[in-house]
C-alpha cells in the first residue's frame, strides 16, 4: 500500500492517492504500529492535502505530525525540526503570519545549535521566518528591518549549498522583497510633506 500511496504521489495523481494515504494511515493506527509509522504516513497525508489545496486540514495534520515528533522524540530531533519548519511553512502560506513567527522563533534557535547556522533546514527556516515579517501587512518598521537582517544569510547559503540551488534563488529574491517593502515603508508617499 505504501509503494502504491507513493507512486500516485509521484505520479501527481494525488487525488487518486488520497484515498491509499488514508487508508493506510487507518491501517496503521488499526494494527497498532509504531507512533513513527504513524507520523511518517501522516506526513504523507499532509503533503497529500496540501497538493490538492486543502490547507486547513494541511495545516491541522502537520501540527499533529510536529507535535508527535516533539513528544516521540523531544524537540531536537531532527524530524522535529523538520516538520516544525513544514508546518511553518504552511502557517505562511495561510498568511498567519504571527503563528508562522511565533512558531519558528521557538525553533529556530533550536535547529541553530543542533543543526548548525549553516545548515539547509536552518536557512529554511530563516526564510520563512523573514517572509512571515515583510509579507504580514501589519510588519513594523523593526519587523521589516528584521527581515532584512535575517535575510542577509544569503552569502553564507550561496557558500554553502552552491548558487544553483533553489533555495539560495528563494533566500535572494526575498532579499530584494524584503528590501524593497522596507525601502517603500520608509519612503513617503508624494505629496504627504
Amino acid at each position: 500500500m505504501t509503494e502504491l500511496g507513493n507512486g500516485l504521489f509521484v505520479a501527481r495523481q494525488y487525488a487518486d492517492a488520497l484515498p491509499v494515504v488514508e487508508a493506510q494511515l487507518s491501517m496503521k493506527r488499526r494494527l497498532g504500529a509504531s507512533e513513527a509509522s504513524i507520523l511518517v504516513v501522516q506526513n504523507n497525508l499532509a503533503n497529500t492535502y496540501h497538493e490538492l489545496g486543502r490547507l486547513e486540514q494541511t495545516l491541522s495534520m502537520r501540527e499533529d505530525v510536529y507535535i508527535g515528533w516533539v513528544k516521540l522524540r523531544g524537540v531536537e530531533h531532527e524530524n522535529a525540526l523538520i516538520s516544525a519548519n513544514n508546518y511553518s511553512a504552511s502557517l505562511l502560506e495561510a498568511e498567519r503570519y504571527v503563528e508562522a513567527r511565533s512558531a519558528l522563533r521557538k525553533v529556530m534557535l533550536v535547529a541553530q545549535r543542533v543543526l548548525g547556522e549553516s545548515a539547509e533546514l536552518t536557512l529554511k527556516m530563516r526564510w520563512i521566518y523573514a517572509r512571515a515579517l515583510y509579507e504580514d501587512a501589519s510588519a513594523t518598521l523593526a519587523d521589516l528591518s528584521e527581515s532584512v537582517t535575517t535575510l542577509e544569510i544569503y552569502p553564507i547559503a550561496r557558500c554553502v549549498l552552491g548558487g544553483a540551488h533553489p533555495l539560495v534563488a528563494d533566500i535572494g529574491c526575498a532579499l530584494e522583497q524584503a528590501r524593497a517593502v522596507l525601502a517603500a515603508r520608509k519612503t513617503p508617499p508624494l505629496g504627504s510633506a
